[in-house]
């Protein structure tokens, strides 16, 4: 009885506490654990912080995978749970990182109402952003409705707050992107090596991959994120390009390879010292 006490004050308060993540999910990153009943009026979470290890603002919904809005069937694609951002809405987490080094946040979302639906994802080490990107969401790749984005920040504190706001203004204030499974991955800086003059010249080194998802990361243009979360290259394009894996795509050496997903894409090599300067 005491043990499980223990456990149960701990999970109740880790919402409060900056947790380390160096790759993979963030505390309940796939928004399995919800709010109870009482803070909620029927899908719309009306308590900051009742989804446990995140602060919420704005009009949100905790959406159960098949839930039904008019004639159109919401579905979650990993785990149960995901959650909607209404007008002016965001969700926000406090993570340890290590100052100085190069990080790249990964996130299912899915577009619902509108045709021209956006995010802001931002990092704010003390009150305001330091790193944030506009990601849109016009044109969706896979074909269940879902795609993962990625999107890299540099921490310049030991804590940074990141937040995933949508600035969108609807008449239904319940339209907005349903987002899922954020994740967090610690990039290295590669080196040449001998064999190969690029740096991560075979695109090993990249964002992190949710394992049970076959539609690949998007890696947005140098327009929307000025830290590429593939080391060593930049977009130099309009459009995103898709970073896949050997277990969904054809990949014909190594794991991990880079889909240009239209007609018009180009990259470019860069030596990420220089491009702090």
């Amino acid at each position: 009885m005491y043990r499980a006490t223990v456990l149960l004050v701990s999970f109740c308060i880790t919402w409060q506490v900056a947790l380390s993540v160096t790759d993979g999910l963030l505390p309940n990153g796939d928004f399995e654990y919800g709010p109870k009943p009482s803070e909620m009026k029927g899908t719309e979470v009306i308590a900051k912080n009742a989804i446990p290890n995140w602060e919420i603002s704005g009009f949100i919904e905790y959406i159960k995978s098949g839930h039904k809005q008019g004639d159109m069937l919401l579905v979650v694609p990993v785990g149960s749970y995901a959650v909607r951002l209404g007008n002016e809405a965001s969700i926000k987490q406090k993570v340890k990182v290590r100052q100085g080094q190069f990080y790249s946040l990964t996130f299912n979302v899915a577009r619902t109402c509108a045709q021209e639906e956006k995010l802001n994802v931002s990092v704010s080490p003390n009150s305001e952003p330091k790193d944030w990107g506009i990601l849109p969401m016009q044109t969706m790749y896979s074909s269940n409705g879902w795609d993962a984005f990625a999107w890299a920040f540099h921490a310049d504190a030991p804590e940074v707050e990141i937040s995933i706001h949508h600035p969108g203004v609807e008449k239904d204030a319940a339209c907005g992107p349903l987002v899922d499974s954020v994740a967090l991955k610690l990039l290295s800086n590669p080196k040449r090596s001998k064999d190969n003059l690029l740096k991560n010249g075979n695109f090993e080194e990249g964002p992190y991959m949710f394992p049970n998802t076959d539609w690949g990361v998007l890696i947005p243009p140098l327009i929307e994120d000025d830290h590429c979360p593939l080391p060593g290259w930049i977009v130099d394009s309009l459009k995103a390009v898709k970073y896949i894996d050997s277990e969904h795509f054809t990949v014909p050496e190594g794991k991990r390879a880079v889909e240009l997903v239209a007609r018009k894409r180009k990259f470019y090599l860069t030596d990420r010292e220089d491009q702090n300067q």
